[in-house]
C-alpha cells in the first residue's frame, strides 16, 4: 500500500472530527468567533509541530514566494469555509449534509486536476464528479426541520 494512503486516512478522520466538533460548537459560539478560535487553535497546533521538528533536528521546511502566496490563498479558503460551516449548522443544516458539501468540493478538485494538472479524465472519474454535483443539488430536497 502507498505510504500516502495512511496520511489520507488520518486526514479523513481529522477532517471528519473537525465537522463534528464544528456542529457541536455552532449553537454555542457565533460564526466569526467560532471560526477565529478554530483557525487560531489550528495555527497553534502547527506551531507545535514546527517546534517538534526543530527540537528533533528533523527540520526540512522550505518556502518560496509562490508557495507562500498559495498558502495564503489556502488559509483564506479554509477560514471562509470554516465560517460557512458554522453558518450552515447555525441555520439548521444537518451534520449529514457535510459529506455532500465536501463532495462538491471534491468535484471542484477533480475538475481542476483534469483541467490544470493534466490528470486523466477517465469515465469513472467523470462519473464521480457528476455524482458529487448531483449529491450537492439533492441537498435542496432534504426535509426541513
Amino acid at each position: 500500500m502507498a505510504t500516502w494512503f495512511w496520511y489520507a486516512i488520518a486526514a479523513a478522520i481529522l477532517y471528519g472530527l473537525h465537522q463534528v466538533f464544528t456542529k457541536l460548537a455552532a449553537d454555542n459560539i457565533s460564526d466569526g468567533l467560532g471560526g477565529l478560535v478554530v483557525e487560531a487553535a489550528a495555527a497553534v497546533t502547527i506551531a507545535i509541530y514546527l517546534v517538534f521538528l526543530w527540537l528533533t533536528n528533523s527540520w526540512t521546511q522550505k518556502a518560496t514566494a509562490t508557495g507562500i502566496w498559495y498558502s495564503i490563498l489556502t488559509g483564506i479558503s479554509v477560514g471562509a469555509g470554516t465560517v460557512m460551516f458554522f453558518l450552515l449548522f447555525q441555520k439548521g443544516g444537518p451534520l449529514s449534509a457535510v459529506p455532500m458539501v465536501l463532495a462538491g468540493g471534491a468535484a471542484l478538485m477533480a475538475v481542476s486536476g483534469i483541467l490544470f494538472f493534466k490528470e486523466p479524465a477517465s469515465w469513472p472519474r467523470l462519473l464521480g464528479i457528476a455524482f458529487s454535483i448531483a449529491g450537492l443539488f439533492l441537498l435542496r430536497y432534504s426535509p426541513e426541520k
